[in-house]
């Protein structure tokens, strides 16, 4: 087998020290600050930017208009109709959850109760918004579509304590879904 050697090219001098390759970055920059000024950034309409670029003034102005449908926010529990628990413990998208986040502890329903053929339902529902990245993979995950990434982006807390959302919090700010839940179907 023959041995081919390859030969480098030789750099000239103003290519050893980069002096090209820092003007034009230096021409580009000057280009869209100037642009900037003028009142003419790309995006800068769509953002009902306040003058200078395209930055938004966040507390005044917010993205609610501009999210797309797409958009994966925070996750939230939601009930039905009735006001009933759509979660069934199955804990599915606690084994899913890539950064571990969800931990359900879960609680049987009593026999007495109208509902107790669904055998059981979330004794303890937990979140960590601290850990969560919010991937989707949850939502996507549950049968019974119990828990929704809502379009929420302005999560905050003082402490770490608060951002964990136990399941009260959670079903406070995931509301009611309507439509079929499997289960609370009759065929079931």
């Amino acid at each position: 087998m023959a041995v081919v050697k390859l030969q480098r090219p030789q750099l000239k001098l103003g290519e050893k020290i980069y002096f090209g390759a820092l003007v034009k970055g230096f021409i580009l920059t000057l280009g869209h600050a100037i642009r900037s000024l003028r009142g003419k950034s790309v995006g800068a309409k769509d953002l009902e930017s306040s003058g200078l670029g395209v930055t938004m003034q966040f507390p005044e102005q917010r993205w609610d208009s501009h999210l797309p449908d797409y958009y994966r926010g925070a996750p939230a529990l939601v009930t039905d109709e009735q006001g009933r628990e759509r979660c069934v413990s199955c804990q599915l998208c606690e084994f899913i959850c890539p950064p571990k986040a969800i931990r359900i502890t879960p609680g049987e329903i009593p026999s007495d109760d109208p509902w107790a053929k669904v055998e059981k339902r979330p004794k303890e529902f937990e979140i960590d918004m601290i850990r969560c990245i919010y991937c989707g993979m949850c939502e996507e995950v549950c049968p019974e579509q119990a828990i929704y990434l809502r379009k929420d982006y302005l999560i905050t807390g003082l402490k770490r304590a608060d951002m964990l959302h136990d399941k009260k919090k959670l079903y406070e700010i995931g509301g009611v879904r309507t439509g079929l839940v499997n289960k609370w179907n009759e065929l079931k």
